[in-house]
């Protein structure tokens, strides 16, 4: 079976109000990409994965005229994909949904939330993940109530063999300070998302722990917006989200290389231009995690990157579709569940 996370970047502008998808000229939201080149990119790289199930992060938005679980089915279906049906979980208010699609031949698929409802006040206990959240986390003695701009996916999977797991889409809190007008404005914003950031991680952690206590396997996927090294602040609090939450037993090849070496080369995900310096930025964003049950089952990752990746830098079609569908890559992961 083949699992895949990808993040595909504005793909809620490529559908209308009634979701159906915009084949023409117009631009994307990606720089220099028309609706009709993102259309036909993304619908070759769906196409060479060939997964069975692919966590969307951004999926097309969910709203007052929208749905992402139609927008989703309806490219399914214009594309003669076998990733047919499609489950989201809480709608955000960002047009960056997080939903799955999959091949009901070979799994199904159901958002199964779990957690108290907290309210306004929150709770210390991981509560559901439309609720809040409520954590110190030591660095000023004040306790922080956090919530989710965009809550994890939980699903209940069982596969066509029998399997069980718990699957969670997660698409974490971005560091980035976007909107500083000042040098000194953008460390305050870089700290703040950090700090969120973290909670955010600890909070999912917490529901991680709590699935493999009672024994289910867990695969853990999505954009998480960090990676160790990746800024300056990492430092002030010590560890990165992603080493919150692999822990001791959580397992993604390339999260672990990276944490193995602080120096030197390690995988990217992702592609960011970098206007002012005029070069292009790697990032290692988007992860794959799985639990010890399901190491056994003999996984094999792959980042379907189009520089680094043999296979897709000789397919020159794929090559460029992925340079124009995104600017993530899909990461697969094959299992045999």
């Amino acid at each position: 079976m083949r699992i895949a996370t990808y993040n595909v970047e504005w793909f809620a502008n490529l559908f209308d109000d009634n979701d159906q998808l915009v084949l023409d000229d117009g631009w994307s939201g990606r720089q220099d990409v028309t609706r009709s080149e993102q259309i036909e990119a993304v619908a070759k790289v769906f196409t060479a994965l060939d997964a069975d199930a692919v966590m969307i992060i951004e999926a097309p938005n969910t709203g007052r005229k929208q749905n992402t679980v139609a927008a989703l089915e309806n490219f399914a279906r214009a594309f003669d994909l076998r990733t047919t049906k499609a489950v989201m979980g809480f709608a955000n208010e960002t047009h960056q949904e997080i939903a799955l699609i999959y091949d009901p031949k070979m799994l199904t698929a159901r958002h199964d939330p779990v957690g108290d409802l907290s309210g306004k006040k929150g709770s210390l206990d991981a509560p559901r993940f439309d609720g809040t959240f409520r954590i110190d986390l030591d660095i000023d003695a004040t306790e922080d109530l956090v919530q989710f701009s965009k809550p994890p996916l939980e699903l209940d999977i069982g596969t066509a063999r029998g399997t069980r797991l718990r699957m969670i889409g997660a698409h974490l809190k971005s560091k980035a300070p976007h909107g500083a007008g000042s040098r000194d404005m953008a460390m305050r914003l870089s700290i703040a998302n950090r700090r969120k950031q973290l909670a955010q991680a600890i909070w999912l952690r917490q529901r991680i722990d709590g699935h493999l206590a009672q024994g289910v396997p867990v695969i853990l996927l999505g954009d998480l917006n960090d990676g160790p090294g990746l800024d300056d602040y990492e430092n002030l609090f010590g560890r990165s989200s992603v080493e919150i939450l692999l822990g001791d037993d959580l397992y993604d090849p390339h999260a672990r290389k990276a944490l193995e070496r602080r120096l030197g080369a390690v995988p990217t995900t992702s592609r960011f231009l970098l206007r002012e310096e005029n070069r292009y930025l790697g990032a290692l964003l988007d992860y794959v995690m799985v639990s010890p049950e399901l190491m056994a089952s003999g996984p094999a990752w792959r980042i379907w990157h189009p520089f680094d990746d043999a296979r897709c830098w000789e397919m020159e079609e794929l090559r460029n579709a992925l340079l124009t569908a995104s600017d993530h890559f899909p990461v697969s992961l094959d299992l045999d569940i």
